[in-house]
């Protein structure tokens, strides 16, 4: 969704939305997608492979044309959506540029190991050691990452990269959703001050709120993962205020 409002794709590439809540059946689309008609993601699977009977995700790139899934993860379509259609939009921001592709690269791999899907490990282990292990292994790169941004703007110094917004999504959601419900709960981003910072910067760029939903993210992860939150309930905080200028 970040890289589709900019690279200014909204004309070129449609959008079906999916419900939040994930319960029987997987993800369902708010209302039937008008391509394809189907209403639950794992029917666009069936279509484009009739013997499918992996694992059900979203996002999903869909081929209009040859009625079928280009790709269904989300890195591998952020990297189409920052070139493929440049000729078409007259965006040609480039925020994967070839010489800093081994930096961008070396952060994705941390900050994704240790972070984005570091939360998971946190919040789905079944063991304290492996807990205790992708906790400290998540806190350490928050360290890491408040230490690196005390120096420059972004990630990679005054211009902002793919390794940003790859980090931004996990930022947005940590204090409402991760730290009570993946007991994320060493401390708070909002505690980190150039981190905070830097995700309402994030969040203030032209068009990137309008990506953000925290109350819909909420509904997703505490209403559809009943195996760790089986009651549902969705809470009512925290109050947070990304409208605060980055200082």
């Amino acid at each position: 969704m970040i890289f589709h409002t900019l690279k200014r794709l909204q004309g070129v590439v449609s959008i079906s939305m999916v419900d939040p809540l994930m319960l029987e059946g997987g993800w369902r689309f708010k209302q039937p997608d008008p391509i394809t008609g189907a209403q639950f993601v794992h029917q666009l699977y069936t279509l484009a492979n009739p013997h499918y009977t992996g694992r059900v995700s979203v996002p999903v790139l869909w081929d209009k044309k040859t009625g079928t899934i280009v790709n269904n993860e989300s890195s591998d379509i952020i990297r189409m959506f920052n070139s493929a259609f440049d000729d078409i939009t007259g965006e040609h921001t480039d925020y994967y540029p070839a010489a800093c592709r081994p930096e961008i690269d070396a952060i994705n791999k941390r900050v994704y190991e240790t972070f984005n899907n570091g939360v998971y490990r946190c919040g789905f282990a079944t063991k304290q050691q492996v807990y205790e292990q992708a906790v400290a292994e998540l806190f350490d790169t928050l360290d890491w990452l408040e230490a690196r941004l005390g120096k420059n703007s972004y990630l990679l110094g005054g211009t902002i990269t793919e390794a940003d917004w790859r980090l931004f999504p996990t930022l947005f959601r940590f204090d409402a959703i991760y730290y009570s419900l993946f007991k994320c709960n060493l401390g708070h981003i909002y505690e980190q001050p150039t981190l905070w910072s830097y995700t309402r910067g994030l969040y203030q760029m032209p068009g990137i709120a309008a990506t953000c939903d925290i109350d819909q993210c909420k509904l997703h992860y505490f209403g559809s993962l009943r195996m760790v939150n089986p009651s549902g309930i969705v809470p009512k905080g925290p109050k947070l205020d990304f409208g605060v200028p980055r200082g």
